[in-house]
């Protein structure tokens, strides 16, 4: 029958180690629940609708999330690793770097953009409102406007004030 000896000295290192991994162990990524507009308005809400689209409404899916994810997160894991060995095992270092660099991620995808140009529509309100806050009557004009006629220069889809990009953050949980 075999012997097992040094018992002590491992419960001695693996308690060494579980100190040194810290009690964090989950990273959101995202638009969380502080983040709002000037009006209030969720940017959660107003991401989801330009991620997922909402057709009734007369907005396209423009899935910059759920691209995003698709491309990146099978990297996620192997990227997690290395900044885990460079911090020595400590999470409370390793996570709030790691959930960085995906929110670093996620504000590329919306700069890059994601699904359809914008309707004419959309960019005569960006020329008129460029910080937002139109009102639904300023849509319908905006759209008497185009049918007669009217354009403005086309911008780029998820940039109209910045403020969905501005709010991409990241918090770390036990």
């Amino acid at each position: 029958m075999a012997t097992v000896t040094g018992g002590d000295r491992i419960a001695e290192v693996l308690r060494e180690y579980g100190a040194k991994l810290g009690h964090l162990t989950e990273t959101r990524v995202g638009f969380l629940e502080n983040a709002t507009y000037p009006d209030g308005t969720p940017v959660a809400m107003v991401a989801a609708l330009n991620n997922f689209g909402a057709p009734e409404a007369g907005i396209p899916a423009r899935p910059f999330f759920t691209n995003m994810v698709r491309e990146k997160s099978s990297t996620w894991g192997e990227s997690f690793a290395a900044v885990l060995r460079a911090n020595e095992g400590d999470t409370g270092k390793a996570m709030p770097l790691m959930g960085a660099g995906i929110a670093g991620q996620l504000r590329e995808a919306i700069v890059q953009g994601a699904g359809p140009a914008n309707s004419p529509v959309t960019d005569l309100l960006f020329q008129r409102f460029p910080m937002g806050g139109q009102t639904f009557d300023d849509v319908q004009q905006a759209r008497r406007d185009v049918r007669a006629g009217v354009t403005a220069p086309a911008k780029k889809p998820l940039s109209w004030t910045g403020h969905m990009l501005a709010s991409v953050d990241h918090e770390e949980a036990a």
